[in-house]
């Protein structure tokens, strides 16, 4: 059965019915084949869009069908609503036989007890643990616990910056630190520009970015032992460093407090903002109708020059992993599924269409991933990135405090004062709103 300390976690931050999904049987079932010659697949949106995302899986869905037989019915599912589909599918056991997540809800869903382990014998049958990148595997679950997931796709986050804009403002190289990075904020912003995108309210953006300036500052939001902590010093300091792009820098647009849904890419991609903070952006700038010599893409800055030691983190292991329901009526074909998407050829063939790195080491050579953004990507996830903390409520970390930072993006917005009281105040309610058992 699910463990009730891990649903309570996933749910507190939703209001969701059984009714969301479709299809399985109750969360406890040993699932088995019961229907080996189908799968269900809900696939994370990757490319520019959903469509985008069909166009590119079909085709290798109807290749996995050619050499097993097993047909995949696909839905690719817009990342606002993929938690909340998964949450679902969690309560009520109703869901696919096989799903991506984002990486950084691994323990949260592991803790539930509705993904099928990947113990040493299912890890063997995809071929072994030796397979993938250290750091893709740091974000699969729990340590000392078999992986819930395995790692599908990896991003890291880069600094992508506007190289016309940049040589207009007469600046010639990106900053390093972010005190560097504000001055050039400030000459980049006028005349219809901004400095800085951002995803003022897509609240997993604002809690990765709260990871990683936390890191920066010394903040740990959970203790060793799981226990929050979002509202310590250097926790408040991080976030209001953050919002204070809008709310006291003014290298941001005001409009960006309510995007939620990829806008700082157009804005970014047009020539509207000329910095952008984003999971390996490619692809997506691309179909915007960025050519890729339009601009550079650099580490995020750190608080000072030559950072080292614990502050040293300039990304958190972002990517998606691919998980199997426990309650899927063909297990054997999902760990078929399994292996196949993650076999080196389909690590190919897919990371290099979503603008992606591979995790999986051999694919990781191909010419494709040797451009000069995913080399500076590459780099930035062996050296810089880190995981979130593997714990049963960092869904909720994301949640409640990335929604605390959409509402201090709406005061900035707003012109009202963004303070140390408010952040404070606005992660100790985060804090106060997670389950106590």
């Amino acid at each position: 059965m699910p463990n009730r300390r891990g649903l309570a976690a996933l749910t507190a931050a939703v209001s969701l019915t059984a009714s969301a999904c479709g299809g399985g049987a109750a969360i406890g079932a040993d699932g088995g084949n019961a229907h080996p010659r189908t799968l269900t697949y809900w696939a994370s949106n990757q490319g520019a869009s959903l469509a985008d995302d069909r166009r590119v899986l079909a085709p290798e869905l109807a290749r996995f069908q050619r050499r097993t037989g097993i047909k995949v019915k696909l839905e690719v599912i817009g990342w606002p609503d993929l938690l909340n589909r998964v949450l679902a599918a969690t309560i009520s056991g109703q869901g696919p036989d096989v799903l991506n997540i984002g990486n950084t809800w691994s323990a949260s869903l592991q803790a539930t007890g509705a993904l099928l382990p990947f113990d040493a014998r299912l890890l063997t049958a995809i071929g072994g643990r030796n397979r993938f990148a250290p750091a893709a595997l740091a974000a699969t679950g729990a340590a000392g616990r078999d992986p819930a997931a395995v790692p599908l796709y990896s991003l890291s986050y880069g600094l992508y910056w506007n190289r016309a804009l940049f040589r207009r403002a007469g600046i010639p190289r990106p900053p390093t630190t972010w005190a560097e990075l504000t001055a050039d904020g400030r000459r980049l912003t006028g005349g219809g520009h901004y400095g800085l995108a951002i995803e003022g309210g897509n609240y997993a953006e604002n809690a990765h970015h709260a990871f990683i300036l936390g890191r920066q500052h010394g903040a740990d939001f959970f203790t060793a032992d799981g226990r929050p902590r979002f509202n310590t010093p250097q926790a408040v300091a991080a976030v209001k460093q953050y919002v204070d792009f809008m709310a006291k820098d003014r290298i941001t647009a005001p409009d960006d407090a309510e995007y939620a849904a990829q806008q700082s890419l157009q804005d970014f991609a047009t020539g509207r903002a000329a910095m952008l903070m984003w999971q390996s952006a490619a692809s997506s700038l691309k179909a915007h109708g960025m050519p890729g010599d339009a601009y550079g893409v650099a580490p995020i800055p750190f608080q000072t020059a030559n950072a080292s030691g614990p502050a040293r983190v300039d990304s958190m292991v972002a990517g998606i992993n691919l998980a199997v329901f426990r309650n899927s009526q063909n297990h054997d074909g999902a760990v078929k599924f399994v292996r196949f998407m993650t076999s080196t050829a389909e690590q190919k063939t897919l990371n290099a269409a979503f603008g992606s790195i591979p995790p999986v080491k051999d694919a990781q050579d191909d010419p494709a991933f040797a451009t000069p953004d995913l080399t500076t990507l590459r780099q930035v996830l062996a050296h810089g990135a880190a995981p979130l903390p593997q714990v049963p409520d960092e869904s909720q970390f994301e949640t409640l405090v990335g929604t605390a930072m959409k509402d201090l993006f709406a005061d900035a917005a707003a012109g009202r004062p963004v303070t140390d009281a408010s952040v404070r105040a606005a992660l100790t309610k985060a804090q106060q709103q997670l389950p106590t058992s």
